[in-house]
């Protein structure tokens, strides 16, 4: 795992900061071969809930890159699928918990089938889903194609001589990677000894055991190939015999930049057997010093220079003044004198071998009659067939003598510290320094006493006994956590180590140091005691570094929109300072700032009385930055009253050693300017004028184009307006509301437009008004008024802009007339007592719906004088009208006049065809008849108005009395007269007069002035008619001949 578990311990304090929960999985992609044993990190931080989370691992394979395939769960035992649940339960895939909140994935032997993207995940324990719950990696398996691989042979070698041994190493991987080469010597289950070593940096580097002979040259390790590496040690010694091995790793470098040793394999090995040629051997004694004192320990190291020490035999004996103290034969096994012995016995003296070469003799207690010369002897032995030894060669190196002194009982003590003025969470020493030396063995017992700052008590506080052990005081246990007490060997210096310093901490220090003798009965005289000087320490805060950004800004943003607020620490006196932040505004009405919301150091929000005010809980959201020294505030949906000056209020808090927070400093930022505007006014209606006629009756539909709005959000009012002929101020017609509630206006609902009004939108921004059934009386210029409503952040609506549209000039007109009723005259004679009828004809009508009123007049000659007056000119004549019958467009009739009534017959034949017919005629009835016909049309709220009026052609009506001649008919009518006696005469006339200009024009042409056959042309008088003015005798029409060529 490499140095995985500092930093996932590292990560953790640094995921301790996150506002949100993040899941933070090993980074990849990741190389690994297969078959080998990996581990997978990920880790939690930014929650909430237990300190235990739990995590789930899946994977995604290469060939279903969208199914999650489950592994192992550290909380659900049947999670695994099916494919995994075999390797799970068998431990060969498994988790391992570093932490509460960090794991380890295991996969002990790699497969193939194991390469995809591994996700792990951890279960929701917040209140509320916020940040990360799962991250991803990928994982690439690739074939272990590392290769090692050497000759299996066993080599005898004589001392002095060379050795030589490859080892050939190769790989194919496709990645980029690195091999290392080690060699290595190993006998039987000790453990190996590194020989030499090629890095994966190309570094050579020698084991301990090598590092002088390869300094020297005699061991090297060379490439003679593309693969193979070749091992030398020259000048073999006895000590190189063994096995010879060589062990290479590949290595791959992962995207956090370490290096992963992917696979390890060794090679066969090599059996190398030394024979040592050299039996000489040599001995030296060795000890730290000639002079010691009374209770010092003392050792004497005998040590054997020889080759091939293990297979030999020796024997050492030790002695004192040139008398023996011990022995040990080739068993090792000691045999002491009776004094030494029982000092032996009682734990003050030992005789060992230490190793093949070297042996001890240990004085742990030295007295003053140990004054003297010691010496080793060691003798060489040779083992017999028999089993028994035989001395041979037997060797002593010179004496060494030792003073042992007396134990001087007069010192002095002092108290000291580098420190006397340290900071919060600093460590700090102070020394107990007793002179003189006092080797470690001599029994000193050293008391450190504490006066608290304000305190005139002084206490004991830790004591470092005669024994060795510490004691410490049941005051101030709050010291023994971050307190560490040394005494150095020399026994002159005790030194007391104080960490985390604090408030408790300060104050006044002194140590109390006594001279202790240790009886041969185990019993204990104290020889002297001294109290050191008295030692001042202060405990200050530290100096803040705090440096909050001052840089001013401005914002100026549209309603709706997020207003970013940032606050940036700068600088902090510790990486483990926590901040409190609180954040202000400020408005041009007010003193001071309002608090907005404040974060205290524990990461606890607080609403300020502005943002309980105003509304703000829910539009605000903080965050902090991974790093730490980022604060920033969001205000979602921003309003126009957040206009205003914002800054943040910075307060740093540590921890003190007692687990306590202190504010140590506070800062106050920049200040951002913030503008909230409403959303500039993009409102426009069509502006086009236009002019509409149409027929009463007709529908006619109004245009209301937005062409374009703030907001597509938005919502619009519709308002149609009518500026009316003679009204000097327009009227509201209806309003369409933004909720598309329809309202009409008063003047709508009077004038019975009401229902004739119809509003739709057939696409966003058109608004269609329809009047049905025009009428004469909805004329005028129309236009709308648009208003556009916008949904602020507190959901309250409001009229951000208006815009009128282009007049619509409307024309209603009536039908044009087309009445046209039959004009022709007509002559009537009938009998008296006899009907006669009087048609009235309409030949066309102006519209269907059209209804007629029919009126029948009677006009006659009225005399005005006497029969004299009669005679005279007929301009002494009177016309007298008189109106027969009356029928009204609704069929109702006129009273009859007296001299009618009874003798009149009404009759509608047709829709256009009208009838009266007279009864019982009279010669009072006689004179010219025509009827008046008026169109009515019904306007479209249904009052009937009229169109035209037309008046018929006059029927001359003659009643004869029943003796009346023919004579006297003709005479009766002057139509009739002029009809039968003048009309036919001109036209003959003027028939006969064409009939002689072709003959004579003929006649001319055949150069002749008679006629062709000899007939002369003819011509004829005008015709005279002679006529009785009294008519009562029928005209005379007579023609003159002329006179005939």
């Amino acid at each position: 795992m490499r140095t995985l578990r500092p930093q996932l311990a590292s990560l953790l304090l640094l995921g301790m900061a996150l506002a949100q929960r993040q899941v933070t999985v090993q980074e990849g992609p990741l190389y690994r071969t297969e078959g080998s044993h990996i581990t997978l990190w990920c880790k939690v931080s930014g929650y909430q809930g237990p300190s235990e989370q739990n995590f789930q691992w899946s994977i995604y394979l290469p060939s279903a890159p969208e199914r999650e395939v489950q592994i192992v769960s550290t909380v659900d035992p049947s999670f695994p699928y099916a494919i995994y649940t075999q390797r799970v339960h068998g431990r060969g895939i498994y988790v391992e918990r570093v932490q509460g909140d960090a794991v380890l994935l295991h996969i002990t032997e790699l497969q193939d089938r194991d390469a995809g993207e591994y996700e792990c995940h951890t279960p929701n324990t917040d209140e509320r889903y916020f940040g990360s719950y799962s991250a991803k990696m990928n994982l690439v398996v690739i074939p272990d194609s590392l290769r090692v691989a050497a000759v299996s042979q066993t080599l005898n070698k004589v001392e002095h001589d060379s050795l030589e041994l490859k080892c050939e190493v190769s790989k194919s991987t496709a990645q980029h990677s690195h091999v290392s080469i080690a060699w290595y010597r190993q006998r039987g289950s000790e453990a190996p000894v590194e020989v030499i070593s090629l890095s994966r940096d190309f570094v050579l580097r020698a084991g301990s055991a090598y590092a002088q002979r390869q300094a020297t040259g005699d061991v090297r390790l060379d490439k003679v190939g593309e693969t193979t590496s070749k091992l030398t040690i020259y000048n073999l010694h006895p000590s190189d015999q063994g096995e010879f091995y060589c062990e290479a790793a590949e290595w791959i470098q992962d995207p956090d930049k370490s290096w992963y040793a992917m696979t390890r394999k060794r090679s066969q090995g090599a059996i190398v057997n030394v024979q040592a040629t050299d039996k000489e051997f040599s001995v030296r004694l060795e000890t730290e010093k000639r002079t010691y004192i009374v209770g010092e320990p003392v050792e004497f190291r005998c040590i054997l220079e020889a080759q091939n020490v293990p297979d030999r035999y020796f024997s050492i004996s030790w002695a004192f003044n040139s008398s023996l103290i011990a022995s040990l034969g080739p068993n090792a096994v000691p045999v002491l004198n009776n004094e030494f012995a029982q000092r032996e016995a009682l734990g003050q003296l030992k005789v060992a071998k230490e190793s093949d070469n070297v042996f001890v003799l240990k004085i742990y207690r030295l007295r003053l009659e140990d004054s003297g010369k010691y010496n080793c002897r060691v003798t060489e032995r040779e083992k017999t067939v028999t089993g028994d030894f035989i001395d041979k060669e037997s060797k002593r190196p010179k004496n060494i003598p030792i003073t042992v002194l007396p134990l001087k009982a007069g010192f002095a003590i002092t108290a000291i510290s580098r420190t006397p003025g340290v900071t919060y969470n600093d460590s700090f020493d102070l020394q107990c320094i007793i002179k003189p030396h006092y080797p470690s063995w001599v029994p000193v017992s050293v008391t450190w006493r504490f006066q608290p700052a304000g305190s005139t008590e002084f206490h004991d506080l830790v004591t470092f006994t005669r024994d060795g052990g510490v004691q410490w005081g049941d005051r101030y246990t709050g010291f023994r956590t971050r307190t560490a007490i040394e005494k150095a060997e020399s026994s002159n210096n005790v030194r007391l180590s104080i960490s985390r310093a604090s408030d408790t901490e300060a104050g006044k220090y002194q140590c109390v140091a006594e001279l202790w003798r240790k009886n041969y009965n185990s019993s204990w005289t104290r020889l002297a005691d001294r109290t050191s000087n008295l030692l001042e320490i202060r405990v200050l805060r530290p100096v803040t570094k705090l440096q909050v950004s001052k840089s001013k800004r401005s914002i100026t943003l549209v309603e709706n929109r997020p207003i970013p607020l940032n606050c940036s620490v700068k600088s902090q006196t510790s990486p483990d300072s926590h901040f409190a932040v609180l954040w202000y505004v400020h408005k041009p009405s007010d003193a001071d700032g309002k608090l907005i919301l404040k974060t205290t150091h524990s990461s606890a929000f607080e609403y300020g009385t502005y943002a309980e005010e105003e509304g703000l809980r829910g539009r605000l959201q903080f965050e902090r930055s991974a790093s730490g020294g980022l604060f920033s505030l969001t205000v979602q949906r921003a309003e126009v009253r957040d206009s205003g000056s914002y800054y943040c209020h910075v307060e740093e808090w540590l921890l003190s050693p007692n687990h306590a927070w202190y504010k140590l400093a506070e800062e106050v930022s920049g200040r951002t300017e913030v503008t909230v505007k409403q959303p500039d006014n993009r409102l426009q209606v069509n502006q086009t004028h236009k002019n509409i006629t149409v027929l009463e009756n007709q529908w006619v539909t109004l245009e209301c184009l937005v062409s374009s709005r703030t907001s597509p959000s938005s919502q619009l009012s519709v308002e149609w307006y009518v500026w009316r002929p003679g009204h000097p101020e327009k009227e509201a017609v209806a309003r369409l509301s933004r909720q598309n509630t329809l309202r009409y206006s008063e003047m709508a609902a009077l004038g019975g437009l009401r229902g004739r009004l119809h509003l739709e939108s057939p696409a966003p921004g058109l608004y269609l008004l329809s009047i049905q059934n025009a009428t004469v009386w909805d004329s005028g210029s129309y236009d709308c008024r648009v208003e556009e409503w916008l949904l602020d952040p507190s959901d309250r609506w409001y009229k951000r802009a208006e815009d009128l549209s282009g007049l619509t000039t409307l024309t209603v007109k009536q039908p044009d007339p087309t009445l046209q009723v039959d004009t022709a005259t007509a002559n009537l004679t009938v009998q008296e007592k006899e009907s006669f009828l009087l048609d009235c004809s309409i030949l066309s009508r102006s519209s269907p719906e059209s209804h007629f009123a029919v009126t029948w007049y009677n006009v006659r000659a009225k005399e005005a004088g006497s029969h004299a007056e009669a005679e005279e000119e007929d301009e002494g004549e009177e016309e007298e009208r008189e109106a027969v019958l009356s029928v009204g467009p609704d069929a109702i009739f006129s009273p009859e006049a007296s001299r009618w009534e009874g003798r009149l017959r009404f009759q509608r034949l047709s829709a256009v065809l009208f009838r009266l017919t007279v009864l019982q005629a009279g010669s009072a009835d006689t004179g010219n008849y025509s009827c008046r016909v008026e169109e009515w049309l019904a306007d479209p709220s249904g009052r009937w108005y009229r169109l035209a009026e037309e008046e018929s052609g006059t029927v001359a009506v003659h009643v004869q009395d029943t003796g009346s001649t023919l004579q006297s008919v003709i005479c009766s009518n002057d139509a009739l007269f002029y009809f039968v006696f003048f009309y036919p005469f001109p036209i003959f006339g003027i028939l006969i007069i064409t009939i002689l200009l072709v003959r004579f024009k003929s006649r001319n042409s055949s150069k002749n002035s008679e006629g062709k056959n000899g007939v002369p042309l003819l011509w004829i008088k005008e015709p005279h008619l002679n006529y009785s003015p009294t008519c009562l005798e029928p005209p005379v029409l007579s023609i003159h001949p002329g006179t005939i060529d």
